[in-house]
């Protein structure tokens, strides 16, 4: 068997790395050698066991005389080789091997010598806030890289996160305070995300982060004295005291002073960048009007500014109208037709997270496919949502009135409830129009409103008359407080792993769940007073038993087959059943019948012919039980019963056991299996057909993934309970028959024979009169008082709303529909009935491709929740919202006191200052960049706050480009290439080329990622980084045919870039094109219907010009990187190329202008082959055939940079020897924590590195002398 030999020590975070590695490898594909999980050993390997001196701690030993692996990169890796993403090589590999590169070779000797030291671990001689600065630099690239990413490598942690959290475990814990992580706050905003992953918990636990202070507690390992100071060190220590002590004097003596009578004039502040403040749009527009674009662009980019006016104006002109330019929707278009409906939002709901991130995906589809020149129709609609409108109207009459619905009857009642849907149904309207959803509002519906009313009535009567739907007595999910059934989708599952107390509406005292109680039922006629014992979780529903079930196979309990227990209770004797669903090895082995009131207990009392005893009634009190037990509410009776068993000696104990609790989200009552009469849908031939379709490929789910779950789901179903015990809903259209005729004999609930259904009353009293052969005079119809459950109309939605069963021209063009889109936790309950019903209905597909977004959770990978104070409405991070504005919305919820300061305290710690006002383009881009199939998204505000930086790029880079092209500037005709074009245009051009393909195959793939970071690298690193830079000298040149190419490119790449961007940021984008002057006078008024930019429209790959200006680009990071290494931020030195062949020497003469614009340098020059370079040059790689050499002479003193580099080489050798007499000493091996031996040996390393490179420069200076 494999050992994994860790260390015991809290702290060692290489045995920690290895710990969380083994933990994802088992939750995983395994460890890389495709054996067993390791056992985890806390101590060093005994050494007889290994071939050589013991090894660095993690070790992992491959059985007894296998392989041995040590060191915590090596170990994690075997241990979880999955977390490498991807295959050897890969992109992704390759990204995450570069980011574990830097974590042990950058962040762990850095983190350990800011640690360290304040831990009492390591000599104090070393500067502490040299210390404190060397870690900041280790810190700034992860804090740049996250600032746009999750995770360092992909959407879900790998090995890289895994080695730099871990390296940073240390600073977090004992180091960075406060202060200091909100200065990192994206480095801490995805060290709190990764240590709140499961595999991450389970072996750190609660990583409790430094406050500031720092108990003794967490002072481990002995002290190490400090080398006795020299001269000149107690010399420069006495100067400093000297300084300390005359300044504090001069702060006494100023303070004993009385206030002088004139204070001097302050001095005026130094001028800094001014702060515009909010820009807001001010000029007078009618709603509807176009917005005024004539005017100078504002300096910034404001979101107040930019998202004014332009929604009235789309909707005005009929832009989201499939109309739009055409006679009628049934015009042939070769292009074709693209059809999606809203998932509809509840009539009472607000805008969430997960309204925002389903209509930013479904807007960037409706605008692409619009672009593209589709028919194209995104159609909105609204759900009445029975129980949660219902639940609204009933809390706002007793508040305002003091009346219930009963009181005030259901007319009048059903009256109140339009009344208030008239005033606040339409909320959520706005709000989505707020989001810039490019709906066609002319054809909303509501799935009350008489088109879609007659639907239902029409859907209902048909699968009735087919024997589809059908009456039935059985269990359902039950609200008391609601009293009525509800469906599985409005079940909440509360785990518990023991004993609770829980809060249930009607108690005064909380309910005791998470315990099971145990009891004896004693066998009939023994006489040796023989008993059988059971236990269950609901100790009130042993009034309802009727049977004792055991395993056919136990040998406990086969004498006792034919044989009865006794209730206690009730006159009622229980015959012992055998059956194979009892599990032999739980409790006993003998399990409590209860058929009215568990699903599995039913299922038997089926198979054994056994009676149902329901004991409850619709509220919850008992009802056919004997006193004392009559009446009383179910948890009340818990305690009666217990104390019963108790007083007769029954009672057999109580022990903790883990459980879900099946909660109403509605009202957040304890769930309770009801038997009531029903309407059931028969699913099993519709699944069938709904299953076969996909089989088929008729219809294409995506992710794939989830093809899986739905096959399970259709070979698994139960039929449907369709029926509500609401007023507010569609009323059942089904008739119980009342027949006067004496030959007829009165019909009970469940019999279905006496209930008809009708799209009249007087369509229903004619079948009836039909089928039981009397006249229409002698049929009495009691119509059903329940309403349907809203999944039904909801499943009818696709084509009732286009006036079915009767035909429309909307009808023939628009069903079946192209695409749904919808998150995947409604699968079921929604996409499965639509494609049932439709299937079923009409004999079409309502659809032919599903695509399923994720879940929406926070930036820490949690579900959102009102009592983590963790969730986010959307307008608030458009709009922004102060800390207390986030707190004043918990104290306007419906949270337990107890709960608001636990939610106030995660608004302090997610979001410190707030929320800043990020916009809506940048809310719709964020959410779209973070859909990564499959995948549930942490959303982090902060990255959400870096794309409404990105906005802001795009509007200085469309300012700068305005300028650049001058008022006069006229667009050719065509964006094709006018024939004098520079390198860098075609460059440009060429990545142009790569963005719109790489757009296009991303919105056909549902790959959102893809075509945000596509269009975001072309604006952000390649058009305003590289194109606009290498273009300032070109506009200011005298060469005008240059300038001229260089305009209409540049004109190209703003048209072609916002065209890309649009369906994502539709507001900025229009902003910004209405700016532009068009190419000609028939261009279309607004971006938002102008053609999508296509391949065969942009087909500029240009390999030459992308190979040249790559090496140009090598060249810039080079000098850049030597330029910051020698501190030269202010000077243009100048820089020599030397190359290995005439190729590379021409290609790089070729950029040698766009490298001096890009890196700042003086005189770029290309040394002739074997020329020598010239002296007092710095040198770097910029490829393998070219090296550049920075001028240093003249522009650094030699002299004063050897003296420095001298007296850092000093210090690194001192510290250098320092550790190697640190690591020699007698005892190191035995006594010092393996950590810090891990972190000694990283920081030697680190030191003999650093003096190489110091070797280096010396040599270089020592010749510049």
């Amino acid at each position: 068997m494999s050992i994994l030999y860790v260390s015991p020590h809290p702290d060692a975070f290489p045995s920690l790395r290895a710990l969380i590695a083994a933990r994802y490898g088992e939750a995983g594909e395994g460890p890389g050698w495709g054996g067993a999980h390791p056992r985890i050993c806390l101590q060093p390997p005994p050494t007889s066991r290994t071939p050589f001196p013991p090894p660095r701690l993690p070790a992992l030993e491959q059985g007894p005389g296998g392989l041995w692996v040590w060191g915590a990169p090596a170990v994690a890796q075997l241990l979880w080789p999955a977390g490498l993403g991807g295959p050897g090589g890969s992109r992704a590999a390759v990204l995450v091997q570069q980011w574990v590169s830097y974590a042990d070779t950058e962040l762990i000797p850095a983190a350990c010598g800011a640690t360290l030291p304040a831990l009492g671990l390591r000599s104090s001689a070393q500067d502490p806030q040299a210390a404190l600065r060397a870690l900041g630099r280790a810190l700034s690239p992860l804090e740049e890289w996250l600032q746009l990413h999750t995770y360092l490598a992909g959407e879900a942690p790998t090995l890289a996160d895994l080695a730099a959290v871990t390296a940073l475990l240390l600073p977090f814990r004992y180091v960075l305070d406060p202060s200091a992580r909100r200065i990192w706050g994206n480095v801490t905003r995805w060290f709190n995300t990764c240590v709140q992953q499961p595999e991450f918990r389970a072996v750190l636990g609660e990583v409790v982060l430094y406050s500031g202070t720092r108990p003794l507690s967490q002072q481990p390992g002995p002290e190490v004295p400090a080398p006795p100071k020299t001269a000149t060190q107690l010399k420069k220590e006495a100067k400093k005291r000297e300084k300390l002590e005359k300044f504090q004097q001069k702060q006494k003596t100023q303070q004993q002073q009385p206030p002088p009578a004139e204070q001097k004039k302050p001095k005026p502040e130094k001028r800094g960048k001014r702060d515009p403040g909010v820009i807001t749009y001010d000029l007078p527009t009618p709603a509807g009007e176009k917005k005024d674009v004539s005017g100078t662009m504002p300096d910034s980019y404001s979101p107040q500014y930019v998202e004014a006016a332009w929604y009235p104006w789309w909707e005005q002109q009929g832009f989201f109208k499939p109309e739009y330019g055409r006679s009628s929707v049934s015009a042939p278009n070769p292009r074709g037709i693209f059809m999606m409906c809203i998932p509809p939002p509840n009539v009472t709901g607000s805008l969430h997270l997960g309204h925002a991130l389903t209509n930013a995906i479904q807007d960037s589809l409706t605008r692409w496919h619009r672009m593209r020149g589709e028919t194209t129709l995104w159609n909105p609609g609204c759900d009445h949502a029975g129980i949660a409108t219902q639940v609204v109207v009933e809390k706002k009459l007793w508040r305002e009135q003091g009346l219930s619905r009963h009181q005030l009857g259901r007319e009048a009642f059903l009256q109140e409830v339009w009344k208030w849907k008239e005033e606040k149904g339409d909320q959520i309207y706005h709000q989505l129009k707020k989001l810039g959803s490019s709906l066609d509002w002319n054809r909303a519906c509501f799935t009350m409103d008489p088109k879609l009313s007659t639907a239902v009535t029409e859907a209902f009567v048909r699968l009735h008359e087919e024997g589809v739907i059908y009456r039935s007595t059985r269990l359902v999910n039950w609200s008391c407080t609601l009293n009525s059934a509800i469906s599985d989708i409005e079940v909440d599952k509360k785990e518990l792993t023991g004993r609770t107390l829980l809060s249930v509406p009607g108690y005064k005292e909380k309910v005791e769940f998470g315990v099971l109680v145990s009891f004896a039922y004693k066998v009939q006629g023994s006489d040796s007073d023989e008993e059988v014992v059971v236990a269950t979780t609901r100790i009130e529903t042993m009034l309802g038993d009727v049977a004792v079930a055991v395993h056919p196979k136990d040998p406990r309990y086969q004498h006792l087959k034919g044989r009865s227990v006794i209730h206690p209770f009730l006159s009622r004797r229980l015959p012992i059943v055998f059956d194979d669903f009892v599990d032999m090895e739980f409790g006993t082995g003998a399990v409590k019948i209860t058929p009215a009131h568990d699903q599995n207990d039913y299922e038997v009392g089926q198979r054994h012919g056994l009676e149902a005893v329901s004991i409850m009634d619709s509220r919850g009190a008992l009802v056919n039980v004997p006193p004392p037990f009559l009446g009383l509410p179910r948890f009340e009776a818990r305690k009666v019963v217990l104390a019963a068993l108790k007083e007769r000696g029954l009672f057999r104990g109580v022990e903790d056991n883990p459980m879900v609790v099946p909660l109403c989200n509605r009202s957040k009552d304890v769930v309770e299996p009801l038997l009531r009469p029903q309407w059931y849908v028969r699913c099993g031939e519709m699944a069938q057909a709904a299953s076969a379709a996909v089989t088929r490929g008729d219809l294409r789910i995506l992710p794939e993934a989830h093809q899986r779950t739905w096959h399970t789901w259709m070979d698994n179903i139960r039929d449907w309970c369709i029926s509500r015990q609401l007023w507010w809903g569609h009323r059942i259209p089904a008739y119980f028959v009342t027949v006067s005729d004496p030959a007829v004999p009165p019909g009970e609930d469940p019999d279905g024979r006496y209930w008809v259904s009708g799209r009249s009353e007087a369509e229903a009293r004619e079948k009836a009169a039909k089928e039981f052969g009397v006249s229409p005079d002698k049929i009495s119809l009691q119509q059903d008082e329940d309403v349907l459950d809203t999944w039904f109309s909801s499943g009818l939605f696709p084509f009732s709303i286009f006036g079915w069963p009767n035909q429309s021209e909307d009808l023939s063009v628009f069903y079946p529909g192209t695409l749904l889109e919808t998150g995947h936790d409604i699968l079921f309950f929604w996409v499965a009935r639509m494609v049932m019903l439709g299937l079923k209905l009409t004999g079409k597909l309502p659809f032919r491709e599903v695509y399923l977004h994720a879940i929406v959770r926070d930036a820490h990978g949690r579900k959102m929740s009102k009592s983590l104070g963790n969730v986010i409405d959307p307008l608030d991070v458009i709009h922004g919202v102060s800390l207390q504005g986030l707190h004043d919305q918990l104290l306007s919820s419906n949270l337990d006191p107890s709960e608001v300061e636990k939610a106030k305290e995660g608004q302090k710690a997610d979001f410190p200052a707030g929320i800043p006002e990020c916009g809506t383009d940048a809310l719709r881009f964020g959410l779209c960049a973070y859909t990564s199939q499959g995948r549930d998204i942490n959303l982090d505000v902060n990255r959400i706050l870096g794309y409404r930086h990105f906005c802001n790029k795009l509007w200085n880079a469309t300012k700068f480009a305005l300028r650049g092209l001058g008022k006069g500037f006229v667009p050719s005709p065509t964006s094709e290439p006018g024939g004098h074009e520079s390198l860098v245009d075609r460059w440009i051009r060429s990545r142009l080329t790569e963005a719109v393909r790489l757009s296009n195959q991303g919105f056909q793939a549902y790959d959102f990622p893809a075509v945000t970071t596509a269009q975001y690298s072309f604006w952000l690193y390649e058009l305003c980084d590289v194109y606009l830079e290498c273009l300032k000298p070109v506009l200011n040149g005298v060469d005008q045919v240059v300038a001229e190419c260089a305009r209409q490119t540049l004109y190209t790449c703003l048209d072609v870039g916002l065209r890309l961007l649009s369906p994502f940021m539709p507001f900025v984008t229009e902003e910004l094109f209405q700016r532009l002057p068009r190419r000609t006078p028939q261009a279309p008024p607004s971006l938002c219907i102008t053609p999508y930019p296509e391949p065969s429209e942009c087909s500029w790959k240009d390999p030459d010009a992308e190979a040249a200006m790559e090496l140009a680009l090598s060249i810039t990071r080079a000098v850049r990187s030597l330029r910051a290494d020698y501190n030269l931020t202010r000077i243009r030195p100048d820089c020599f190329l030397e190359v290995a062949d005439e190729a590379t020497g021409a290609l790089a003469s070729a950029v040698s202008g766009y490298v001096q614009a890009l890196a700042s340098a003086g005189v770029v020059a290309v040394l002739a082959l074997g020329a020598p370079v010239p002296q007092g040059c710095a040198v770097a790689l910029a490829s393998d055939r070219c090296s550049v050499h920075l001028q240093l002479q003249g522009l650094v003193d030699p002299a004063r940079e050897l003296g420095k580099l001298q007296a850092k080489r000093g210090e690194a050798q001192r510290q250098a020897q320092r550790l190697r007499e640190r690591r020699a000493a007698s005892g190191y091996p035995s006594k010092v924590p393996l950590d810090v031996q891990e972190a000694d040996r990283a920081k030697l390393q680190q030191t003999e590195a650093e003096l190489r490179k110091v070797d280096e420069a010396i040599a270089l200076f020592q010749k510049m002398l």
